[in-house]
Order: C-alpha cells, then structure tokens, then sequence
C-alpha cells in the first residue's frame, strides 16, 4: 500500500471524517496530525487524584481522561464528537441592527437581555463609522422587544434603543457585560466594557462602565482601563481561581500603529489574540499585551490566516472562546476554542466551525461574529450572534442578531461506537455526594463503574450494580444497587464509562 494513502487513512480514523474531505490537505501536515503527540501536548494535567470539587468535567480534551479504548480495537475507537449549535428557524431575532453582542439571563425573571453594538457608516468604502451600544429583551429567548427610552442622540433622534455612546458620544463599540464579583462592582449591578475612539488623549482605549439597570450608564463611573486601539470585541472574564480580570484584545501596541498602511514589513499584523491581565477592573492595567495565539497550518490551509477577535468567558474552571476566525478581506466564521489557564489555547484538530456562514445571499451569509455568552434555557445554551449578509471588506451590508442552541454542555462529546467502549477517568478525589452525568444512549446503552487506581473495581460499584441507562439526560443520577457514591467521599477513584453507541459530554459531583 502507498505510505502517503496509508497514513492519511489513519488521520481519517484518527479525526473522523472521510478520505476524500482531506484530499487536499499536504502530506506532512497530514503526517505530523497524526502523531498521537500533536494534539495532547498541551493538555494541562493536575497532580494526581484530581481535586474536582463540585465542577462539571468537560471532554473537549483528554484533561480528565486517564484512556479511552475500543472493545473492537481493528474496526472502532472511542471517539471526540463535535456538536455545532443549530441555528433557530425564527432567525435573524433582531433584524437590521447588530454587532458584537453580549448576553444575560436574569435569574429572578427569566429575562433575556441583549446588548449590542450597531453602526453607522460615515464615509465611504468603509471609511470612517460612529458606533453605539442597543439594547433589546425577551421573555422567551427568541422575540425581542427593543424599547424606546429616549436617552441617546443616534442618526439625528432620540427615539432609539440607544443606551451608551460613550465620553466622546460617537464612538462605543465591542460591549460585553462583564461577570464580576459583588466586591468589584462598587454596588452596580451591570458592568460594561467597551472600546473608544476620538475621545482625546488620554481617554481612548478600552473602558469600563458601571449601571444599576442596564439601561442608565453612569458616566461618573466610566473609566479607561488600557489606552489600547484594540478596535474589536475585548472580551474582560474573572478568572475566580487566580484572583484577577482577563482580557483577550489585540496586541495593537506594537503592530499596524497608526493604521494599516500596507507596509506589512514595517506594521506587522496585529490580527492576532493576545491577552492583558489586571488585578483591579476599574484602574489602568500595565504591561504590554501578550500574544498567545496565532493563525497555524490548518488556518492557512483554508485561507482564514487572521483572527478578528475572541470572545470569551470563565466558566467552571475553563476559558472558553468564540473565536472569529478572518479571510482577509471578505469572510468571518466562528469556531470553539479553550484553555484552562487562559494562556494557551486549543481547538479540535478539523477546526469545526461553531457558527458557520449562512447560504449565499442570507443575512447571515457574510459574516458570522459568536458570542461566548450563552445563556441557559432548561436544557438548552443558546448563544445570540452577528450576522452580516456581506463581506467584510463593503459597508453596504445588512447586519442582523440570530440565535443559535445547543444542548446544555453540549459542544463536545466522548462517543462510544457500535461495538463498544470505555472512558477511563485519571485518578480523582471524590468530594462525597452522588454522580450525575450528561449522556446520551437514546441509540444505544451507558453503564458506570468505580474502580482503585489499579482499575479494580470496587464491591458493589461494578458494572452489573447499575441499571443500563439507554435514555437521553443532561442530568441522569448514575445509582448503584444498595450503595452510594458519597460513601467513598474522601477517596481515590476512578470512573469507567462503558458507551454503546452513546456520546458521553460530562459528569459532576453533586
């Protein structure tokens, strides 16, 4: 057999996929991807057991993982599944408006709450745009009111759901509530971040504001944290487990200064992630922004080799991004990307997309910018989106907001073929309680055991002491015949998932 077809037949095994998908892609690259060693290098492991706590455990990578393997080892493997979001039928949900959003659920009402940026062009062939913050609400997640409050001069009126345009008062662009501890908020109950331009020296940069409502921003309280022209979403989480505030931006300090002149050799390319940190939200941060991550082989392959943003939340002990993948100058799509120190980044090896261009002529068929605030609805995310039905390089387009849903949990999944597999878990504390897991076997069978760090398990947590699951639950309770889990509270263990055709996505402690 041909090495070259050999080898790219193991990426397809290895990947999922079919040959003839992968055709095009060169034969070192194909090669190199299919080094076991490629794709876990950057695995961050803790020491041994695992302290889990009461978080929810995540398969998008093998950082809990100890094995995973096939009982049919020559036809099958256990494999990781991509479950992209579905974009809703009602789109677009907000329609000729829309740009970066940023999403909350307020858990007292069920309230969903939008703030968005829009624009307006200035001058031509893209050339110069004021930019302000909209807000909109729903009830129900999919149809949006966008009230009147009269508060802000847009286009010549005040008749608008306008609620900030910032200290200059024309330029308020990339909004993202940020999630902050009560200690930070200095009695707000809203924090907003944003970008700013013609302000003045001194004044522009990315800032932060603060409000009661939502609605009413208090300009008293609106304060420039780095003067940085990062002239995209700067999406500001709190990592809760390091003690300080994150923000993902571009490294515009030192790249295409003063604008893009065409001298590459000269100006750099500041489309790239970086990342700045800061102890306080509302005082100046220092330090330059620290690049971390850049467009690789894989990106260049497609011809997406810039990254127009990220946007970005802590969640669980994971940073989780929307990464706005750029086709200089025309297309933007979105793809998943984590990391669990907020330093280096990773993403599956095909590079699904997460959101993904609407047909040719759609209103989302342009560009797509996704969000990282996905709010929860039952047992469902849904993540709001901007939609364009053109190409980045033309301001005659038309914008819009769309919903996409996925089930909760939901983007990736440890999946168990035909003939059978097991998801063998690293050594973990268990912190007492009982085990709940989101699994589906609707099409086939999930059955649990507990077991020592040598694998053997432990009485009365064997296999045949649980009741096959073959539903579908982002919740299931895993019970074992006359024992519970919480009796091992304290102790080594490890959980083995044995999957029938069945797509395991996480497990908690509870």
């Amino acid at each position: 057999m041909n090495p070259q077809h050999s080898t790219r037949r193991n990426f397809v095994r290895r990947f999922g996929g079919t040959s003839s998908q992968f055709a095009n892609l060169p034969p070192a690259l194909v090669r190199l991807c299919v080094c076991p060693c490629v794709f876990t290098a950057l695995v961050v492991h803790a020491a041994e057991p695992v302290e889990i706590g009461r978080r929810v455990q995540f398969f998008m990578d093998d950082h809990i993982v100890d094995n995973r393997w096939s009982l049919k080892p020559k036809t099958e493997e256990v494999v990781r599944a991509f479950h992209a979001p579905e974009k809703h039928a009602a789109n677009p949900v907000i329609a000729g408006q829309g740009g970066y959003v940023s999403a909350v659920r307020e858990p007292d009402t069920g309230l969903v709450r939008l703030w968005y940026q829009i624009a307006h062009w200035t001058g031509e062939a893209g050339k110069g745009a004021d930019y302000a913050i909209a807000y909109a609400e729903s009830k129900d997640g999919v149809t949006f009111e966008r009230p009147e409050f009269n508060l802000v001069e847009w286009q010549g009126t005040k008749a608008n759901n306008v609620v900030w345009r910032g200290p200059s008062g024309r330029r308020a662009s990339g909004a993202q509530i940020v999630q902050a501890p009560e200690r930070d908020k200095r009695g707000f109950r809203y924090l907003l971040t944003y970008h700013t331009g013609g302000a003045g020296k001194g004044m522009n940069g990315i800032r932060v504001v603060g409000s009661h409502d939502g609605i009413h921003w208090d300009a008293g309280s609106d304060s420039l944290i780095t003067e940085l022209h990062s002239d995209t979403i700067n999406s500001i989480v709190h990592d809760g487990d390091r003690g300080q505030y994150v923000m993902f931006c571009r490294p515009k300090d030192r790249y295409l200064v003063g604008g893009a002149t065409g001298n590459f050799l000269e100006t750099g390319e500041s489309r790239r992630i970086a990342r700045m940190s800061g102890a306080d939200l509302w005082k100046p941060w220092t330090g330059p922004p620290e690049t971390i991550l850049i467009p690789d082989e894989l990106d260049m392959q497609r011809g997406f080799n810039r990254f127009y943003g990220m946007s970005a939340r802590w969640h669980e002990g994971i940073y989780w991004g929307a990464l706005l993948c750029f086709k200089l100058n025309t297309d933007i799509t979105t793809e998943l990307a984590w990391s669990r120190d907020g330093r280096r980044f990773e993403r599956l090896p095909l590079r699904p997309k997460l959101l993904a261009l609407g047909p040719d002529g759609a209103w989302d068929g342009g560009m797509v910018y996704g969000s990282a605030d996905w709010v929860e609805m039952g047992d469902r995310w849904y993540l709001y989106y901007a939609g364009h039905d053109g190409p980045h390089e033309t301001p005659h387009r038309t914008p819009g907001i769309g919903l996409a849903t996925l089930r909760k949990e939901g983007f990736v999944s440890l999946r168990g073929p035909r003939g059978g597999g097991v998801v063998c878990t690293r050594l973990l504390r268990w912190p007492g309680g009982g085990l709940k897991v989101n699994a589906d076997a609707s099409k086939g069978e999930i059955r649990v055991r507990v077991s020592d760090e040598k694998r053997r398990p432990l009485d009365g947590f064997g296999y045949e002491d649980m009741e096959t699951f073959t539903g579908d639950s982002t919740a299931l309770e895993v019970e074992w015949r006359g024992k519970s889990l919480n009796e091992l509270q304290g102790r080594a263990i490890r959980l083995e998932f044995h999957l029938r055709n069945a797509d395991l996505f996480t497990f908690r402690a509870e």
